[in-house]
């Protein structure tokens, strides 16, 4: 009898992917769990340091540790590294997420504590399950997912409000613009889907903001 293909894929190295991404997981959670007070931020690995956007992440990653707060990014080059930069020069926890890829994506040299992972999956629930706050600086499509996944997880209810910061207006507006003009416009989303996100462009006011929903 001819055995369907489906089912002979399903090998034993098949099997022991899933005791692997279980170790992942184990190990993220007994890495993140020691952490206070965490606010994640996300933006795109090609900027460089003289960019203002760089700059805006350092100062922010700063601020943010001399806060109180912990510092989380994708641990990778450009915003990340800048964000983390500042919380590490500010003495305050300044973790990174690398994620293995072919290109762009290595860890900095900033991020105090380190986590390596395999799978994207893994790593987008440990962004969402330990942060206080998501400040998102501009970036690519992996930028977006992580915007995206956060404002569906808080429409549906899936997770706990938290504030979802936008930095750099003259990057984001035309996102904003549609988001009202198409979505909202022809019924997509409701009023307070838009009202999740906040345009923030001066760190200081985006610490300011944390704070008002954070209890340190």
């Amino acid at each position: 009898m001819e055995k369907q293909y489906l089912v002979d894929s399903l090998s034993t190295e098949e099997s022991w992917r899933i005791f692997r991404i279980m170790a992942e997981f184990v190990e993220s959670i007994e890495v993140l769990s020691k952490v206070r007070n965490a606010v994640t931020i996300f933006g795109s690995a090609r900027v460089k340091p003289e960019d203002k956007y760089y700059q805006m992440a350092e100062d922010l990653g700063r601020l943010l540790a001399k806060s109180g707060f912990a510092v989380i990014t994708g641990g990778g080059p450009g915003i990340m590294e800048a964000a983390n930069k500042g919380a590490a020069e500010a003495g305050g926890q300044s973790l990174g997420m690398n994620i293995r890829l072919p290109f762009e994506q290595k860890p900095n040299p900033y991020a105090n504590i380190q986590i390596d992972y395999k799978y994207f999956f893994i790593r987008k629930v440990m962004f969402v399950k330990y942060a206080m706050a998501y400040v998102i600086l501009p970036g690519g499509y992996g930028t977006m997912d992580e915007l995206f996944e956060a404002l569906t997880l808080i429409q549906t209810k899936r997770v706990k409000s938290f504030p979802v910061i936008l930095m750099g207006r003259d990057y984001w507006q035309g996102l904003l613009d549609w988001l009202k003009n198409s979505m909202l416009e022809n019924d997509m989303i409701l009023p307070f889907d838009l009202e999740m996100i906040h345009i923030i462009d001066d760190p200081e006011e985006v610490v300011k903001h944390i704070n008002k929903y954070v209890i340190m």
